[in-house]
C-alpha cells in the first residue's frame, strides 16, 4: 500500500474544486559560481561539501551551467486541464544534466520542462514549481498552477517553469519497474499492509533487476535521490538565467526545497515550502504521524457522514472504524465485484479511501463507495484507487508510484527487517482504518538490496549559513504532512511561517484570498508574513 505525500491539487483536490467544481541561473554571461560556496560548483581539482556528500566538481560541470546550455523552448500543446479551466500557453525544452554529478563526462540525464510565460511586462524571472511525491511530474503541475493562478499577480512578474524530476514523466531515463498487468494485480510498491503479502529477499533482490532493467540500468537507480534532483535544480536555474532560484514546492517538493536550500544556500531568492516534510523526523517517525493524521481524516469523515440517517460507517463515530473493517476485511479473500470485473480486493479499497481522505472535498465519494460495500460492489473505490495510481481509461499506469518507490530507496532510512515490521505494526496502531487484523510476522524494506546506501540523511536542512528568509505554509489539520513538520521545517530554516486553519493536505492552490496575498506578497516583494501569522480555509 504505497502511502506517500501526493500533491495537494491531485488529492485534497482544492485546485480541482475551484476550476471545475467537482474532485475529481546566473544572469546572462554571469560565471559559474565559485568555490567556497556550500554546495556550489568549484573550480577544476577542487572539491566542495554538498548537504552530506562530497562531490568532485571539475571544469567539465562548465558546460552544464554555462548559457551555451540554455533550453531552447517552443510552443506545445499544454497538459489535459479539468473542465472550465482557464487556457494556458505553455512552451516545453529538455535540459541536459550528469547522471553522476561525480562523472560528469559519462552519461547523461535529460530533465522534461514546461513553461508557462508571464502575462505582464515587468518580469522578475522564473519561479520553478515540484508539486510533490515524491514521483509526481512537475511540467502538468505548471500548467494546473497557471490555470487556478490565472488572474494572480505571480503569473503577471513570472514565468512558471514545471520539470519532471530525473527518473520522472518525460524526463529520460524514466523509472518502470512494473508491467500494467502486474500493476493491475497489486504489484508491490511497499512493505504496507505487512501480514498480507510480505516481501520476501529473493523478491526484493527481484525487484533491484527489474526496475534496473526497465529503467536503464543500476547506474540510474543510484542516482534517482533527492541531492541529484536539488542539483540539477541549480543548473535548470543558471540555464532558466536567473542569478537566484524562486521555488514553489508541495508535498514532498518541500523536501527538494529544503534539501536545495542546504546544498546552496547563496543560490536562493525564494522558497515556498507548502505542506511541509519535517526535515527532523526520521522514516519510522515520520510514517506514524502520517498513519495518525490519516486516521484522523477517516474519523473526521465519518462524523461529517454520521449526521445522516443513511451514513454506511453508521451514527456513530467512536465506531466508524469498526465499521469499516468488517466490510473490508472480507475482501481478503473474496475481492467485491466490479462493473469491468476486474474486481476489488481489500488494499485497493483501504487505498481508495486513503485517496479521499487527502480532503473533504473528495469524502462523499468515498461515502458513496462504502455504501456500495454493504451490496458488495467495489467500482467507486476502484475508481478512486485507480485513480490515486494514475492509471488511465486505457489500462495503463503512468510511472509515478514506480518513481515513489525507487527515490524512496534512496531518501529514506534503509530498515532492516525488524525494524520495517516495528514500523508497519506502529502504522496499524496509528491508522487502525487501514488494518488487516492478521498478524505481522516479518515485513521486509523493499530496498533492502538497492544498488546503493541512502543518500538523504537525517535531520537535513538544519545549520544553514546565508540563506534569505523563507516562507512555510502549513495547514493545521494536514492529514498526510501533520503542521508541526511545518513549524519544525519554518524553524529549521529559520524563516517565515504562515499556519492555515484547515483539513487538508496543503494550501498553495486552494484558491483561498488570504493564503493568495501573503504568498504573493513573499514571492513578489520577498515580504514574510509577521510571526503568528494566520489564514483560515
Amino acid at each position: 500500500m504505497p502511502y506517500r505525500r501526493k500533491p495537494a491539487v491531485a488529492l485534497a483536490a482544492a485546485a480541482l474544486t475551484l476550476l471545475s467544481g467537482t474532485y475529481a541561473a546566473p544572469a546572462h554571461g554571469q560565471a559559474i559560481p565559485a568555490a567556497g560556496q556550500t554546495g556550489q560548483v568549484a573550480q577544476a581539482g577542487q572539491v566542495v561539501q554538498a548537504g552530506r556528500r562530497d562531490v568532485s566538481a571539475s571544469t567539465s560541470l562548465e558546460r552544464f551551467y554555462r548559457q551555451r546550455q540554455k533550453p531552447s523552448f517552443k510552443p506545445c500543446d499544454p497538459p489535459e486541464l479539468p473542465p472550465g479551466a482557464p487556457a494556458v500557453r505553455t512552451e516545453c525544452a529538455r535540459l541536459k544534466v550528469p547522471l553522476d554529478y561525480r562523472k560528469p563526462n559519462g552519461r547523461q540525464a535529460e530533465i522534461a520542462l514546461l513553461r508557462v510565460p508571464a502575462r505582464g511586462k515587468d518580469r522578475i524571472g522564473s519561479l520553478v514549481l515540484n508539486p510533490g511525491g515524491p514521483g509526481f511530474p512537475g511540467t502538468a503541475h505548471a500548467a494546473l498552477t497557471a490555470a487556478v493562478w490565472a488572474k494572480s499577480p505571480i503569473t503577471e512578474r513570472f514565468d512558471l517553469v514545471g520539470f519532471d524530476p530525473r527518473g520522472v514523466g518525460g524526463s529520460k531515463p524514466a523509472l518502470d519497474c512494473y508491467t500494467d498487468a502486474q500493476r493491475d494485480h497489486d504489484a508491490k510498491l511497499s512493505s504496507t499492509p505487512a501480514g498480507l503479502d510480505d516481501w520476501t529477499g529473493r523478491e526484493t533482490r527481484r525487484l533491484v533487476e527489474r526496475c534496473a532493467a526497465r529503467s536503464g540500468g543500476k547506474q540510474v537507480l543510484a542516482h534517482v535521490g533527492t541531492r541529484d534532483v536539488a542539483r540539477d535544480m541549480d543548473v535548470l536555474r543558471q540555464a532558466l538565467g536567473d542569478a537566484k532560484l524562486s521555488y514553489a514546492g508541495t508535498s514532498y517538493g518541500t523536501r527538494l526545497g529544503a534539501v536545495y536550500a542546504e546544498m546552496f544556500p547563496r543560490n536562493v531568492r525564494a522558497l515556498v515550502l507548502d505542506g511541509a516534510m519535517d526535515p527532523l523526523a526520521g522514516t519510522h517517525e515520520r510514517r506514524v504521524q502520517q498513519a495518525t493524521g490519516l486516521q484522523r481524516s477517516f474519523e473526521r469523515m465519518a462524523a461529517s457522514c454520521a449526521t445522516r440517517p443513511d451514513c454506511p460507517l453508521g451514527t456513530d463515530p467512536k465506531r466508524a472504524t469498526q465499521v469499516f473493517q468488517r466490510l473490508v476485511r472480507p475482501l481478503i479473500g473474496t475481492p467485491a465485484r466490479t462493473s469491468g470485473g476486474r474486481g476489488l480486493t481489500f488494499e485497493q479499497a483501504v487505498e481508495g479511501v486513503t485517496a479521499a481522505l487527502y480532503g473533504p472535498a473528495a469524502w462523499p465519494a468515498a461515502i458513496a463507495g462504502i455504501a456500495e460495500l454493504k451490496v458488495g460492489k467495489g467500482d467507486t473505490l476502484r475508481k478512486l484507487r485507480d485513480g490515486y495510481h494514475e492509471r488511465g481509461a486505457d489500462g495503463r499506469y503512468s510511472g509515478s508510484l514506480e518513481a515513489t518507490l525507487a527515490i524512496n530507496c534512496l531518501d529514506e532510512e534503509r530498515h532492516t527487517p525488524a525494524r520495517e515490521t516495528a514500523m508497519n505494526r506502529a502504522w496499524f496502531k496509528a491508522a487502525p482504518f487501514t488494518d488487516h487484523g492478521r498478524t505481522i510476522r516479518q515485513a521486509r524494506d523493499g530496498c533492502e538490496h538497492w544498488p546503493v546506501k541512502p543518500t538523504l540523511g537525517y535531520p537535513y536542512a538544519t545549520n544553514i549559513k546565508g540563506l534569505p528568509a523563507t516562507l512555510t505554509v502549513s495547514v493545521t489539520g494536514d492529514p498526510v504532512t501533520p503542521h508541526q513538520g511545518g513549524v519544525n521545517l519554518a524553524e529549521a530554516l529559520g524563516g517565515g511561517l504562515l499556519t492555515v486553519e484547515g483539513e487538508q493536505h496543503g494550501a498553495l492552490l486552494a484558491g483561498n484570498a488570504c493564503v493568495n496575498k501573503v504568498v504573493s506578497a513573499y514571492l513578489i516583494d520577498l515580504e514574510t508574513p509577521a510571526e503568528g501569522a494566520r489564514c483560515e480555509l
